[in-house]
C-alpha cells in the first residue's frame, strides 16, 4: 500500500497563510498542521511509502516534512507547471511511481478524522469518501451513486449525487485503469486536458468498481479559505475532546490489547477503567498483579489519557460518572455471559446519547503461552500459599468448598456459574479430615495418618492453582502440631484449621451424643503459640476452630476462647454449630465484631445451610466453606448407579446418569 498526496496548488484563497508555504502547511491545531496529520495518520497505520506532488515552496515542503522524523519513505515529485495545469498533471507527472500500487489517494488540504481514515484503510474495495447526510455543495465535489458505486465525480453533478471529498482507497486493478486514463489525458496533446480534475478522466472510465463510502456528519472536509480553516479546527477542538471509555481485567498485555487500545485513542480522550481486584477474582483467576500496579502498566500506554478504577463488572457506576463520548469494546461481549453487561451498557448510553463502539475481537498465542505459565506460576507454593490471605483483604468474603482427590479438585477449580453478566466460582479449596477419610472407607477418628492427608493434598495441587485451606482436626500433640505447620507451609497450603478438643478426635456432628472433651483455653493457646513459632513466612494462617456452642457450652465461653486464641496469634476464628437455626453463629459474629474488626472469622453452614453468602458478608463473615458436599452426593450417585446395573443385569440404564468420559477427560489438563 502507497500513499499519494496531491500538495501542487497554490492555495491562493487562504491568502497570507499561504504567502510563505504551500497550504497543506497550514496550522489546524497546536502544533499540527493540515500535513503533519496526514503523515502522521499514514504512518501509525503502517503505510512507509508516499509519493507526494509538488509545487510553489516545494523546498520549503521537502524541509518540512524531514522535520517531522516520521518512519516514512517520502519521494517527491514537483509539477514544473503547476501554475499552469491542475493535479491530474501532477499525477502524470509522478507516473512512474504509482503504477501496479494499491493507493491511498488525498488532496493535502483535507482534513478527516480518524474513524473515517480507519473506515478507508480497512475496506475491501476500492472506495471514495461521500457522505449521505450533507447538503450537496454548488461549487464542491459530488459524486454520482449508483448500487453502491461511484458513477461520475465532478462539481456538476446534482442527480443522484452525494457530497464527496477526494479521499480514496484504490486497489492496483482499479487504480491501473484511472492512471491509464490520466496519462491519456496528459499526452492527448490537448491542453484543457491538463488544467481539468484527474476525476474527468476517471468518469470515462468503463467498469468503474470504486464503491461509495459513507462518512455521514464526521469530519471530512477540505480547507480553501480562512472560513474553512475556522470551521475544521473547531471541529478538530471537539473531537479531540471527547471522551472514550474501556475497561481492562488483564494483567499481562498482548499485541490485541494494544490494537484496540490504538482504536480507541483515535476516538477522543481514553480513560482506561481497570477492574478491582475484587472484582478480577470473580471474574477469572487472581490476578498476578494488585490493582495499584494494573492501573500504573496501563497509565504508561501510549494514548491512555487517564485510569480509574472500575469497582465492578457492572460498568454502570463509571459510565454515570464520566459519560463517555464512546466505550469501546471487543464484539466477543455480543453473546455469552458477558452480554448482559453489554445490554446495560448500550442502555446507559441511548439514555445520554452516548455511542458503543466494537471492534473485532483478537487474540494472540503468545498470551495463551503466558497465560499457560501464569497458571503453572500460580501452582508454586509460594505463590499459592499467599493468595488465600490477599483474597480474603481484596473480596472481604471468599467461599471454599471441598475437595478429596485430584479429580473433585479439577471440580473446585473449574467449576464457573455465569449470571448476570459476572462470573461466579470458588475461591480456594477445603481439604477435610472427615472427607478424606470417608474417600479411604475409614472413620473420621483421626485415623488416617498425616503422611496420607499429605498426599491427598500432592494430588489435588498437583493439577490445581487455587488456595488449599487443611482440617487440622485437635492439630494433634503440640510437639507435632509443630512439625505439621512446617510441612504444610513449605508445601503451599494457605491455612490450617484446628479445633479446640483433646483427646481421640470424634466428629462434630455428634455433638454431646458421644464423649468429647474441650482443650482448656491455656493448652489451646500454649498450641497456637507454637504454630506461629514454627511457621517461616507471614503467608501461612492458623485458624482456631471453637466448638463451645456444638458442645453447648454457651456463648460466652465462646467468645472468651476467641479472644484468648487471637491473642495467642491465631489468624482466624472459625464458629461453628449444629443448629439449622443460624442465630447463635449471628450472635456470635456480632458480638465478636464489637470487640475485634480485623480477623477473619470463618464459617462452615452444614447445617444453618440457607443463610447466603452476601447475608454472611454482610454480618462480617470473611470465609464460607462447603466442607462435605461434592462427597455427600458423589457417594449416592455411585451407590445408586452400582444399584441400577444390579436390579438390570447390564449397564445400559445406567448410562442415562452417567456423564461421558470424553467429557470427565477434558476436566483434566494435558500437561
Amino acid at each position: 500500500m502507497e500513499a499519494l498526496i496531491l500538495n501542487s496548488g497554490l492555495g491562493s484563497r487562504m491568502g497570507v497563510l499561504t504567502r510563505e508555504h504551500p497550504k497543506c502547511m497550514t496550522e489546524i491545531g497546536a502544533r499540527e498542521t493540515i500535513l503533519s496529520r496526514q503523515l502522521r495518520m499514514l504512518a501509525e497505520a503502517g503505510i512507509t511509502e508516499v509519493v507526494m506532488t509538488t509545487g510553489a515552496f516545494d523546498t520549503v515542503l521537502v524541509n518540512y516534512c524531514n522535520s517531522l522524523e516520521l518512519p516514512l519513505h517520502i519521494t517527491f515529485v514537483k509539477n514544473p507547471v503547476y501554475d499552469k495545469t491542475n493535479y491530474i498533471y501532477s499525477i502524470y507527472c509522478a507516473r512512474e511511481y504509482l503504477k501496479d500500487k494499491d493507493i491511498i489517494l488525498m488532496h493535502g488540504d483535507l482534513v478527516f478524522e480518524n474513524t473515517v481514515f480507519d473506515d478507508v484503510l480497512s475496506s475491501e474495495t476500492s472506495c471514495m469518501t461521500v457522505s449521505s447526510t450533507l447538503p450537496l455543495p454548488e461549487k464542491d465535489f459530488k459524486a454520482v451513486i449508483a448500487d453502491g458505486k461511484v458513477q461520475k465525480v465532478g462539481i456538476e453533478f446534482f442527480n443522484d449525487a452525494m457530497a464527496a471529498q477526494p479521499l480514496y482507497k484504490l486497489l492496483k486493478e482499479d487504480w491501473n485503469k484511472w492512471l491509464d486514463a490520466i496519462i491519456a489525458y496528459c499526452e492527448s496533446g490537448e491542453e484543457a486536458k491538463r488544467k481539468c480534475y484527474a476525476e474527468n478522466a476517471l468518469n470515462g472510465t468503463a467498469d468503474k468498481n470504486i464503491f461509495a463510502l459513507d462518512f455521514e456528519d464526521r469530519l471530512c472536509a477540505e480547507i480553501d479559505d480562512p472560513e474553512d480553516l475556522a470551521v475544521v479546527s473547531s471541529r478538530l477542538r471537539e473531537i479531540e475532546e471527547r471522551s472514550v471509555y474501556m475497561c481492562f481485567s488483564a494483567d499481562m498485555i498482548h499485541s490485541g490489547h494494544i490494537a484496540i487500545i490504538k482504536k480507541a485513542a483515535r476516538l477522543g480522550r481514553l480513560t482506561v477503567g481497570v477492574l478491582s481486584d475484587e472484582a478480577v477474582c470473580s471474574y477469572k483467576r487472581f490476578p498476578l498483579l494488585p490493582f495499584s500496579e494494573r492501573k500504573v502498566m496501563f497509565e504508561n500506554i501510549n494514548g491512555v489519557y487517564r485510569v480509574v478504577e472500575q469497582k465492578e463488572l457492572s460498568y454502570r457506576e463509571n459510565l454515570e460518572k464520566y459519560r463517555p463520548d464512546y466505550v469501546v469494546h471487543g464484539d466477543d461481549w455480543r453473546e455469552g455471559f458477558q452480554k448482559p453487561i453489554r445490554d446495560e451498557v448500550t442502555s446507559i448510553l441511548a439514555s445520554y446519547g452516548g455511542q458503543l463502539v466494537e471492534f473485532p475481537y483478537s487474540t494472540d498465542s503468545k498470551y495463551k503461552e503466558l497465560e499457560k505459565r501464569a497458571r503453572a506460576d500460580m501452582s508454586l507454593p509460594y505463590m499459592r500459599r499467599a493468595r488465600l490471605r490477599k483474597a480474603i483483604a481484596m473480596k472481604g468474603l471468599i467461599s471454599a468448598i471441598e475437595a478429596h482427590s485430584g479429580l473433585t479438585g479439577l471440580i473446585a477449580e473449574n467449576t464457573v456459574v455465569y449470571q448476570d453478566g459476572g462470573a461466579r466460582q470458588f475461591d480456594a479449596m477445603w481439604i477435610s479430615s472427615l472427607c478424606d477419610s470417608t474417600a479411604k472407607g475409614k472413620p473420621d477418628i483421626e485415623l488416617v495418618d498425616m503422611t496420607s492427608r499429605f498426599r491427598t493434598i500432592d494430588d489435588i495441587m498437583e493439577v490445581t492453582t487455587k488456595p488449599v485451606i487443611f482440617d487440622g482436626d485437635t492439630g494433634g500433640l503440640t510437639e507435632h502440631f509443630v512439625y505439621t505447620v512446617r510441612t504444610l507451609e513449605r508445601m503451599g497450603v494457605s491455612m490450617v484449621i484446628i479445633e479446640d478438643k483433646t483427646g481421640l478426635k470424634k466428629n462434630s456432628l455428634f455433638g454431646n451424643e458421644v464423649k468429647q472433651t474441650q482443650a482448656s483455653i491455656p493448652d489451646f493457646c500454649e498450641k497456637i503459640k507454637a504454630g506461629k513459632k514454627a511457621q517461616k513466612t507471614t503467608d501461612f494462617m492458623i485458624c482456631a476452630r471453637i466448638e463451645s456452642l456444638i458442645l453447648e457450652q454457651g456463648m460466652e465461653d465462646a467468645l472468651e476462647r476467641a479472644f484468648a486464641f487471637v491473642g495467642a496469634g491465631a489468624d482466624a476464628i472459625m464458629i461453628h454449630s449444629r443448629k439449622k437455626d443460624p442465630a447463635e453463629i449471628f450472635e456470635f459474629v456480632e458480638k465478636f465484631r464489637e470487640n475485634d474488626s480485623t480477623t477473619p472469622l470463618v464459617v462452615v453452614p452444614t447445617s444453618f445451610n440457607t443463610v447466603t453468602e452476601e447475608e454472611f458478608r454482610d454480618r462480617g463473615v470473611n470465609v464460607v466453606i462447603y466442607a462435605n458436599q461434592l462427597t455427600r452426593t458423589g457417594f449416592p450417585a455411585m451407590q445408586n448407579a452400582a444399584r441400577m446395573i444390579l436390579e438390570h443385569h447390564r449397564a445400559k440404564e445406567c448410562d442415562d446418569i452417567c456423564m461421558p468420559f470424553k467429557d470427565i477427560i477434558r476436566l483434566i489438563p494435558e500437561e
